[in-house]
């Protein structure tokens, strides 16, 4: 799987960004990020340090208290997925992708063909009518991933959308989402606490310190391998690992 070229253009831009709860948490502190189109960088940090409060600042669900975020409403749509699939129970998989189109008033019929097109999208052509009662814990990610595509995303933000899932399905659902990224050239921000994970999917990791959470390294992830299992078992894939664990160790002492 190639790499996707990038520009100097930031598709998003958040500068000197600070979030305070009103609880008096301040879960970011003057983080600085600019974001290039079509790129895929993960966000690394440990649990709390702010990671899934800067994804939702970049979806506008919630403002910064402090600094600016440019770029992400002109661009387009966003789509976003959850760490968990937040399914409707009552649904079939069709109707919960099909929900951001309905509520889009988007017309029946093409709201059917865009969710069954998103469906076969992830692999799940023959799962239509299925409830989520009766899907396994990946495939209800898959279907949180398709209604979050069928929208056609410019930036797609995904917070922690496989740290529940077993090995054997994260790896495969690493590869498909990859292949998505491919083939749409969407904007992907991932957010993530794996080392492996981020190394595994991204261009760059951006690795943030413990609350309040700021950037503490930005790596560049560069290999002439193509995505896969022979990147991940190369000693280029270790090595860019060792990296980024010294850089998340470097940022929790800090």
């Amino acid at each position: 799987m190639s790499e996707l070229p990038t520009t100097a253009e930031a598709t998003v831009r958040l500068r000197g960004i600070s979030k305070t709860f009103s609880n008096g948490t301040t879960a970011v502190s003057r983080l600085d990020l600019d974001l290039e189109p079509g790129s895929f960088v993960s966000l690394l940090g440990p649990s709390g340090c702010g990671k899934s409060t800067v994804l939702r600042m970049i979806a506008g669900l919630i403002e910064p208290s402090e600094g600016t975020v440019s770029g992400s409403r002109e661009v387009g749509r966003i789509g976003f997925v959850f760490q968990e699939p937040t399914l409707m129970p009552w649904g079939s998989a069709l109707a919960n992708i099909r929900l951001p189109l309905d509520l889009a008033g988007v017309a029946s019929s093409e709201a059917n063909m865009r969710a069954r097109d998103a469906l076969a999208q992830v692999g799940l052509e023959g799962f239509a009518d299925a409830y989520p009662r009766e899907l396994s814990g990946g495939m209800k990610m898959r279907v949180s991933l398709a209604r979050a595509l069928t929208t056609e995303p410019d930036i797609l933000l995904l917070d922690e959308p496989f740290a529940a899932l077993d090995e054997i399905t994260r790896f495969k659902l690493n590869n498909d989402l990859l292949a998505l990224w491919q083939a749409k050239r969407f904007t992907a921000v991932f957010v993530t606490h794996s080392v492996f994970e981020s190394v595994y999917l991204s261009q760059r990791v951006v690795v943030m310190a413990a609350r309040p959470g700021r950037v503490s390294d930005d790596l560049a992830i560069k290999t002439h391998l193509a995505r896969g299992e022979e990147f991940r078992t190369s000693a280029d894939y270790a090595q860019l690992c060792r990296n980024a664990s010294q850089a998340l160790e470097k940022a929790m002492a800090s």
